[in-house]
């Protein structure tokens, strides 16, 4: 198995360290000069992509990867590798026989705190979800049209070790943002790299959820942090006066519960189910700094 990561950053390091044992060989792309030594650091191929210019070490990658995860966000013009002008991926990667997208579960729009499963409705709010929802499609249809199988990982809200509700407390940005109703789910990046070690495995494609049992409305998140912690949780902020990006305020405009069934009927355990678990598990092992 040759892997390659297109955007390794949190969610692709994570996924390259979690398949680097079993793989040949395992590469990244990252934008930064910086970033690259990061990767290199951590033991596997990095690569400079700016999302427009192949180049001949990567194309050499490239031609021998078996197994690619696609975590790259798409623009206006789409998905990097399905622009047009841009040489046909099969032919990129003629030895392609699995493959990733990493998506979003903003796909999914607003559905009122409703559940939801990977056949409900799509109704993408922001820009960057409706681009989403065409890469998607192009890269499902790309796996149908060359029989290779194409695994979309729909992704809530990342956060792992480096990057979660302690972080934010010890560096005094967290806050108790409280709109009635809203839930969020979210998902530990080990979960991430372990379903894609999962499904590249057995060689599984389709729409699959990637998110935890248990959403939750994100103040209650920031009170179980602190609570571990021992320290002082911030206080309740309503969301009405939050002073908000209109990034941040988009997010708070679409309430789900979204469900893991399908990927759990595929065979997948999680790691960490629930934010309660998976916070407890980081501060009792002091791993949540990185």
């Amino acid at each position: 198995m040759d892997v390659l990561i297109l955007g390794a950053g949190f969610s692709g390091a994570a996924i390259a360290r979690r398949l680097l044992p079993a793989a040949g060989s395992v590469a990244g792309t990252t934008r930064s000069q910086e970033r690259r030594q990061v990767l290199a650091d951590l033991g596997f191929e990095a690569l400079i992509y700016n999302g427009e210019t192949i180049s001949p070490e990567l194309l050499a990658v490239m031609e021998r990867t078996t197994h690619l995860v696609q975590s790259i966000a798409p623009g206006k013009a789409g998905d990097p590798l399905m622009r047009t002008g841009m040489p046909d991926i099969t032919t990129l990667m003629p030895n392609l026989r699995w493959a990733a997208y990493l998506s979003t579960v903003g796909v999914y729009g607003d559905h009122k705190g409703a559940w939801v499963t990977e056949d409900a409705p799509l109704e993408p709010v922001s820009d960057r979800s409706k681009e989403r929802v065409e890469a998607e499609q192009a890269w499902l249809d790309l796996g149908e049209a060359a029989d290779i199988p194409v695994a979309v990982l729909r992704l809530s809200g990342i956060y792992g070790p480096g990057r979660n509700g302690f972080c934010n407390l010890a560096n005094g940005t967290a806050r108790r943002l409280v709109k009635p109703g809203q839930v969020f789910n979210r998902i530990r990046v080990e979960d991430i790299a372990g379903s894609v070690a999962f499904l590249s495995e057995k060689g599984i494609g389709g729409i699959f959820n990637v998110t935890d049992d248990e959403p939750a409305p994100p103040q209650d998140v920031v009170l179980e942090a602190a609570r571990l912690m021992g320290v002082t949780p911030p206080p309740e902020i309503a969301f009405e006066t939050a002073e908000l990006s209109p990034m941040a305020r988009t997010f708070y405009g679409e309430n789900k519960r979204v469900s893991n069934a399908k990927l759990r009927a595929a065979g997948y355990t999680f790691l960490h189910p629930d934010y309660r678990q998976s916070l407890r598990q980081m501060w009792s092992e002091d791993c949540w700094k990185s």
